[in-house]
């Protein structure tokens, strides 16, 4: 194998330069979070600490959840060969929706004296979140975050993960600071001073143009980063749609039901049949494992290549892979029968549609006139009705997607391109950043099957019984079309004068006609 641009192929410079470091992560336990710590510890192992932020929940302190992130199925792989790795890991309490992080002052103490390098990770990507909650956790919280980055006495970078979807009125983002849509300083002290009621009602008036709470929250962080930047070691690092890991340590494992594996467990459980959506936009999604490349990548980038003039990175795939949602649901409809998912309701079918009134059509249809149905014999059997809470929450959920799937935007990631051309043949596959042997299809289906697993808890030896129901609700599905068609026509045929007159015509014809080789062997 040739050089990769002259160098060493063997040459591992991120790992490198990782070697001694201290690490703060704020959303260490988050979906990024976890496929990131996992990363640095299974190919940065000269490391020296990572300290996780990490607040108390359900009766579990910091500490224990940092032993049950090191415990699940995502470092697996790592524990088997390095279980020493977890002494690398410190749980530090506290929470970035409290002041000062939460952080108590011995806590804080430490991270002044030893940490080098700050990921702040942590947000709530709910669209849907309380302008008041989001603004404290994203804004508020980052300020939080840079004011404790000011006081590290080494600090030699600030990494902020912020969005390539907070700047929604460039039709083109480029790799630069834009103006936050109002003062971040102004807005967290009115949230910190007024209550949530009062907060909720002036929401429309604030976002302005803003699609949701999570695009506003998020452009206001920015600024804060930004008015930091000429004293602060930091950069912005802008990655698109995060979805599934690609490659590892566990192809298709995610945590949550975010982006298109959602759709694809909706529509493969019967509950998703129409969309509004425009068949032929296009996507922009990054696997998670890649984004986390990407991060190390821009890190390593700025301290040990000195590339200190590079302050924004756009990291999106649109350019490069312009997969549209037909495409997305094309693939997922081909793996119904072979990766299908247990307790399917109906089988999987509907289509996506480009008028929105023929959408809310279908909607009543086929969504909320089954789920009440379905819920009937639910009730009937004593239990109680789920189908249409399920669907209020797709409902809703739908109605912030829809801003998303019916508009289009790209991206400049030249910073991103430019990384690419300057690591070794090592670096490129140990911190891979491109696609250039991504399978859609085989992508997809890691996917379904990861999700059956570690969302819906299906284990795959289950898959057999839920082949067998799929083909039972295929044929179910087609009788039922039958028989609808039947009504149908019965009905127009009963209550339609014209149409029966045609019918009966038409039959009454075709009972009179004698085929012309039948009347020629006909004897005289």
């Amino acid at each position: 194998m040739s050089p990769l641009n002259g160098l060493d192929p063997s040459l591992n410079r991120v790992s490198a330069m990782m070697k001694g470091k201290c690490f703060f992560i704020t959303g260490g336990t988050g979906f990024l979070g976890k496929v990131l710590v996992e990363k640095m510890l299974r190919d940065c192992p000269l490391l020296d600490t990572i300290y996780l932020l990490v607040r108390p929940k359900k009766g579990k302190e910091p500490s224990a959840r940092v032993d049950e992130l090191f415990e699940s199925p995502l470092f697996e792989s790592l524990r088997k060969k390095r279980p020493e790795a977890r002494k690398q890991l410190v749980a530090i309490a506290g929470d970035v929706a409290e002041k000062n992080l939460g952080i108590s002052p011995a806590d804080k103490a430490v991270l002044v004296e030893r940490v080098n390098i700050v990921y702040h990770c942590a947000a709530t990507v709910r669209f849907d979140e309380p302008l008041r909650k989001a603004i404290m956790l994203n804004t508020r919280g980052t300020k939080l975050v840079l004011d404790l980055a000011e006081e590290i006495k080494h600090l030699e970078l600030l990494v902020y993960v912020s969005t390539a979807y907070c700047h929604l009125k460039e039709a083109l983002l480029k790799e630069k600071i834009y103006d936050p849509p109002a003062d971040p300083h102004k807005i967290i002290k009115c949230c910190e001073y007024m209550e949530e009621k009062i907060v909720e009602q002036m929401t429309k008036r604030i976002l302005l143009d803003a699609p949701n709470t999570y695009a506003y929250t998020k452009a206001l962080a920015e600024g804060l980063v930004a008015e930091k930047m000429d004293t602060l070691p930091a950069i912005i690092l802008r990655p698109s749609v995060i979805i599934p890991i690609w490659k590892e340590p566990i192809p298709g494992w995610t945590d949550n039901i975010n982006g298109p594996t959602g759709i694809l467990i909706a529509a493969g459980k019967g509950v998703l049949r129409t969309m509004w959506c425009k068949s032929d936009t296009y996507a922009d999604f990054l696997p998670v494992d890649i984004v986390a490349n990407a991060l190390l990548l821009a890190t390593w980038n700025y301290i040990e290549r000195k590339e200190t003039h590079k302050r924004v990175y756009n990291f999106t795939s649109s350019a490069e892979f312009k997969v549209t949602w037909q495409e997305i649901i094309d693939i997922g409809t081909s793996l119904v029968e072979k990766v299908p998912l247990n307790g399917m309701v109906w089988y999987p079918g509907g289509s996506m549609k480009d008028s929105k009134t023929l959408h809310k059509i279908c909607v009543f249809f086929f969504h909320t006139i089954p789920a009440y149905f379905l819920d009937a014999i639910i009730m009937l059997a004593g239990h109680k009705p789920i189908l249409r809470r399920v669907q209020d929450r797709i409902s809703k959920g739908f109605e912030v997607f829809e801003y998303y799937a019916n508009n289009q935007w790209d991206f400049e990631s030249n910073n991103i391109l430019n990384l690419r051309t300057v690591v070794s043949e090592t670096e490129k596959d140990r911190f891979c950043i491109h696609g250039d042997d991504m399978d859609m299809h085989a992508y997809f289906e890691d996917c379904i099957r990861a999700a059956r697993i570690y969302v819906l808890k299906e284990m795959p030896e289950t898959l057999p019984a839920a082949r067998r129901h799929a083909r039972r609700m295929y044929w179910l599905d087609k009788i039922v079309q039958v028989l609808f068609y039947y009504f149908l026509f019965y009905m127009v045929y009963t209550y339609s004068s014209t149409v029966r007159t045609v019918v009966d015509s038409t039959w009454d014809t075709a009972k009179s006609y004698v085929p012309p080789s039948i009347m020629g062997s006909t004897p005289n």
